[in-house]
């Protein structure tokens, strides 16, 4: 995962476009790449569909850097320590407490869908026995494949696996950047070792889906080179030939299937249909027992109402330590949420975005046929609940999770007036959740939102 400051939201191109630039481009040069035929948005929406539905992953940051505590690849990028200290935490890397069902079955209560396992960073070292570069399997005191017994818990769990994977490496001799004042050579000028590079890269990504099938991939790293110099189209193509069904996220340039803003919920909801946000719970991806900085359950609930409310998914991240247990601070966060979704998931799975803060101060979203607006409700309410400008009946209101009658009235709603008035909402005090209370509006119809200007009466009669 990148710093922070180097990372932000990419424009996401439609697959379709995507799709049919493949061919062209991978002609243009001169790669061979499997040709795929033409996605239509329904095919898209169809492989994209578990994705949408999913709204909550879990991502995992384990790497060397656990070892000491420190920024994963980029604290010898920055020059905060030299490659080769950084390296020698190769040594305490051991994986003795790693128990992958165990992180499965936890991801699993959390109410999370799927999960992302980085497997190489940028510093190159992977976690499963990678015939080239430097692998834990080989290197390190691990001496075992750590991504096979993860997806295959995450497969009894029922869970989607992604899988992510750095373009570039940083510790590999044929690729040319090394740290942020060193390079090793000019791709351009050096076009031969440039190649060599990219057989590596795109046979440890082929290794990776013949060994593992993963559900996605997560790719990270693509600022350092262009489209046409990682040979996106062509890798894009390449994965999709061994399975159609896969998703690629947006770091692959403009060949990816969605989004991936970074750290910070977006206050305006983005304009890609299929998007998520990734977030650590305290400042680090990577284990850091310094990092203290950890953000409450309720502050994590709060976020991620407020991304499933505008549409997107929220890929939370853990840092698991270099034997492989996880923080209890962690483990905490894991089960709030848990306990949460468990409560609330016809809120949440499948569902949409919602009516947006024009129509309710808050987040919501809307079942699958909109005819169901569910609104979160932060802490005790002082009053009423408003709902402002839904032209629809609404046949029952309740609490989700508890089934309780909600008051609903209609206010200033007028024969004469196209305005439909405001709806209040009264929820009983014994039904409010610790953290978010979520309260179901069934319609009489999918959900209408009246959105015109107000202006002066011309009759009222």
């Amino acid at each position: 995962m990148a710093r922070p400051s180097r990372h932000r939201c990419r424009p996401l191109i439609a697959s379709l476009l995507a799709l049919a630039l493949v061919a062209p481009l991978v002609q243009a040069q001169g790669n061979t790449a499997t040709a795929l035929p033409q996605e239509t948005a329904t095919q898209k929406a169809q492989r994209m569909q578990w994705f949408a539905d999913a709204k909550l992953g879990i991502f995992i940051h384990w790497g060397i850097y656990a070892v000491d505590g420190i920024d994963e690849s980029w604290s010898f990028f920055n020059g905060k320590i030299s490659h080769a200290d950084y390296m020698k935490q190769l040594a305490g890397f051991n994986a003795r407490a790693y128990d992958p069902q165990a992180w499965a079955d936890a991801i699993k209560r959390s109410g999370a869908r799927y999960s992302v396992l980085t497997t190489r960073h940028h510093d190159g070292v992977a976690l499963w026995d990678s015939k080239q570069g430097i692998n834990v399997v080989r290197d390190s005191p691990a001496k075992r494949d750590l991504v096979g017994p993860f997806v295959k818990a995450l497969r009894k769990d029922g869970l989607k696996i992604g899988l992510y994977y750095s373009l570039p490496d940083w510790s590999y001799n044929d690729y040319d950047v090394f740290t942020r004042k060193e390079k090793r050579y000019d791709s351009k000028q050096d076009p031969a070792r440039w190649q060599r590079y990219l057989a590596y890269y795109q046979g440890q990504i082929a290794d990776l889906q013949h060994r593992y099938n993963p559900d996605l991939i997560w790719f990270d790293g693509d600022w350092e080179h262009s489209a046409s110099e990682w040979q996106s189209p062509k890798l894009r193509a390449d994965m999709l030939a061994r399975n159609p069904k896969m998703i690629i996220n947006s770091r692959l340039n403009e060949y990816g299937d969605y989004a991936t803003p970074e750290l910070g919920l977006p206050v305006i909801k983005p304009t890609q249909p299929y998007w998520e946000l990734c977030l650590t719970m305290n400042r680090s991806w990577g284990y850091q027992p310094r990092d203290n900085d950890y953000k409450t359950p309720n502050q994590v609930l709060q976020i991620f109402a407020q991304t499933i409310s505008m549409g997107g998914n929220l890929l939370l991240d853990i840092g698991p330590k270099p034997d492989g247990s996880i923080d209890a601070r962690q483990m905490e966060i894991l089960d709030a949420l848990g306990r949460w979704t468990g409560k609330h998931g016809e809120a949440i799975y499948g569902t949409t975005a919602g009516i947006g803060l024009d129509h309710y101060a808050g987040a919501s979203t809307l079942s699958k046929d909109r005819k169901t607006i569910y609104l979160f409700v932060d802490g005790q309410p002082n009053g009423d609940l408003l709902v402002k400008g839904l032209v629809n009946k609404v046949v029952r209101a309740r609490v989700v999770g508890g089934g309780q009658s909600v008051a609903a009235k209609v206010v200033g709603k007028y024969d004469w007036a196209k305005q439909p008035g405001l709806l209040f909402l009264m929820v009983p005090r014994d039904a409010v959740d610790r953290d978010i209370t979520v309260v179901a509006l069934e319609l009489d119809a999918p959900v209408q939102l009246y959105q015109e200007e107000s202006k002066p009466i011309e009759s009222n009669g």
